[in-house]
């Protein structure tokens, strides 16, 4: 072929906006005046932001969503370069403390639209029906005010818009398959694979990732070159910038990006009235709406319900139980790396490749509650060098001795459950920002259950290394993901929200991202936050013409015609069978049990 499939690529032109190399925002956005109310003002367009925003627009509300980031054109924006991806993170200033203070920024917080949906790796994994119960199966925590069952379609539906990719059967938590075919496997998923397989260890191969094995839509397939968490600019990797924010555009939703909203307004009526904001050349600006929704994650939305204190409310706005700002969350994620005398090349191959929840669970022959998993991770060269430095305290010659080296190491992440504790919180800091607004104080300290998890963990991931050949193992600390500060409950004694993100205290606010997880698992959440963002979408639907003062519903119709145009409908029909007896490497791993 001598001409390119779609013709020949002549670069961004002005009055287009790239959001993917063939992929293009092709509608006028819309404009409301400033001084006029809409139905919704979403406040931060990331994961859960994205899909609400789609939603909304396209069941007829006027929409607005407020973006502290840029809206990224990819063709001008983005570079496949490490240190050029710098700008993609939440790199803003905030104050970290407690006994093991967590590390931020690139590790966990994204800025822009798409949020951290554009810097994740893309593994999307669902909770366990477990996780919804560990207060009443494990006598820990909280039990969410939901079941899984409630949770389940959303998490069918979004597998199918995202799409993910992933084999034909998934044995852990509530086993299902997925419509998308799985990856091949890179070098670091074969480590896992065969040390697993070894072992006798149950693995997963191909996915679950939001990244697609063939082309979808207006973004095509993925091409194995590594670079998923510097913004993925082929676009075969899912974000909210690329799946829903192009069809809420087409649909009438307004993207005000650069804009950094102060604080919530709160009327006599004990109604929130609109945001006050600062927009991108740093003017206060207003936008009143109906209904608020926060969608800032776990830092920015305690951040901002606190910063938006006012009378009544004196610790915080929708704070009357104590509880904004407290158990938050980070996952454990200790990377453990085992060089190899054959070549493994990390970056060939999506990192989010291969898994296994064989340890997801509480088991009574541990000393510890709940459990972890072990994914693949394939840290570029910059990554990598700074891995290496914690690791094994590499610097000067030793380091460039261990670069020289590269192609040859693999790594494996744990991702250990680290329970909601009340003395993980966000708070406000002294330091202000340059709009004069108090900076996140981010305190963290591991307990003894989280530390027992991260030593299990480390050990059997260890293990699995040395089983697959490894003839070198080391490892490095570190934490993975962020969750909490803004938990949904079934009482407003104890909860910021209730279990579709309507605050106990106001009822046209709420709150929908992942800072409303009261507990979260061994999965990464990005593909648990989209769901619940649909769920919400579709409750605000229901009580249209009382979103402001909503009734108490508890079911609500899944409205399958919201998906984009783009996804709805595609995908192979799941077809029920029985369990499969054999597994090819697509599923599970060769010769392991099941």
């Amino acid at each position: 072929m001598k001409e390119p499939l779609f013709g020949a690529f002549d670069g961004a032109k002005p009055d287009e906006h790239y959001v993917g190399p063939i992929q293009r925002i092709d509608a006028p956005m819309r404009h409301y005046p400033r001084g006029e109310a809409v139905d919704f003002v979403v406040v931060g367009v990331g994961s859960a932001g994205g899909v609400l925003i789609q939603r909304l627009a396209k069941a007829g509300f006027s929409v607005v969503g407020l973006e502290a980031g840029p809206f990224w054109d990819t063709e001008r924006d983005w570079v496949s370069d490490e240190a050029g991806s710098h700008g993609l993170y939440w790199n803003d200033l905030r104050i970290i403390g407690g006994s093991d203070p967590l590390a931020l920024g690139a590790n966990n917080s994204g800025k822009g639209v798409g949020g951290g949906s554009v810097h994740w790796a893309g593994f999307t994994p669902r909770l366990h029906p477990s996780d919804f119960r560990v207060r009443s199966d494990d006598g820990v925590a909280v039990d969410w005010p939901i079941s899984y069952d409630d949770l389940k379609p959303y998490y069918e539906l979004m597998e199918r818009e995202i799409p993910v990719a992933g084999p034909t059967y998934y044995p852990w938590g509530d086993p299902h398959g997925y419509s998308y075919a799985p990856h091949p496997l890179g070098g670091v998923s074969q480590t896992l694979v065969r040390g697993c397989t070894r072992l006798g260890i149950p693995v997963v191969a191909g996915g679950p990732v939001a990244i697609n094995s063939g082309s979808h839509g207006s973004r095509p397939h993925c091409i194995y070159r590594g670079f998923c968490i510097q913004g993925c600019k082929v676009g075969a990797k899912q974000s909210t910038l690329v799946s829903h924010v192009p069809d809420a555009i087409r649909h009438g939703a307004e993207l005000r990006d650069k804009c950094m909203v102060a604080r919530i307004n709160l009327g006599k009526d004990g109604r929130v009235t609109g945001v006050t904001y600062y927009d991108e050349h740093g003017q206060e600006q207003e936008q009143r709406a109906s209904v608020v929704i926060v969608s800032g994650y776990a830092i920015e939305t305690p951040r901002l319900l606190l910063n938006s204190a006012c009378p009544g409310f004196e610790q915080g706005l929708a704070n009357s139980s104590g509880t904004l700002g407290k158990y938050l969350m980070a996952q454990i994620g200790n990377v453990v790396f085992g060089r190899f005398d054959d070549l493994v090349r990390m970056y060939k191959a999506p990192p989010a490749n291969a898994l296994t929840e064989e340890f997801y669970e509480t088991d009574p022959r541990n000393d510890f509650v709940r459990g972890y998993a072990i994914q693949t991770v394939g840290p570029l060269p910059i990554s990598f060098a700074q891995h290496m430095m914690v690791a094994q305290g590499a610097w000067g010659w030793g380091l460039r001795r261990t670069m020289m080296d590269y192609n040859h190491w693999s790594a494996l992440g744990v991702l250990g459950e680290i329970l909601p504790w009340e003395d993980n919180t966000v708070t406000l800091a002294d330091v202000r920002d340059g709009f004069g607004l108090p900076v996140a104080r981010v305190t963290f300290n591991l307990h003894e259950n989280d530390h027992k998890i991260a030593q299990a963990g480390v050990q059997k991931t260890e293990e699995i290394m040395r089983a697959a050949g490894a003839t070198e193992v080391t490892q490095e600390p570190r934490y993975a993901h962020l969750v909490g500060g803004a938990r949904m409950g079934a009482d407003a004694s104890d909860s910021v929200v209730n279990s579709f993100g309507r605050t106990w205290d106001i009822p046209n606010l709420y709150v929908c991202d992942g800072s409303i997880l009261p507990t979260q698992g061994s999965a990464n959440p990005g593909l648990t936050i989209q769901a619940l963002a649909a769920r919400t979408a579709d409750y605000l639907i229901s009580e249209r013409e009382n979103a402001a003062a909503p009734t108490a519903a508890t079911r609500i119709p899944v409205r399958y015609s919201l998906s984009p145009s783009e996804v709805a409908g595609r995908g192979m029909p799941r077809l029920k069978s029985r369990r499969p007896t054999t597994f090819g490497a697509g599923a599970l791993g060769p010769g392991s049990r099941g």
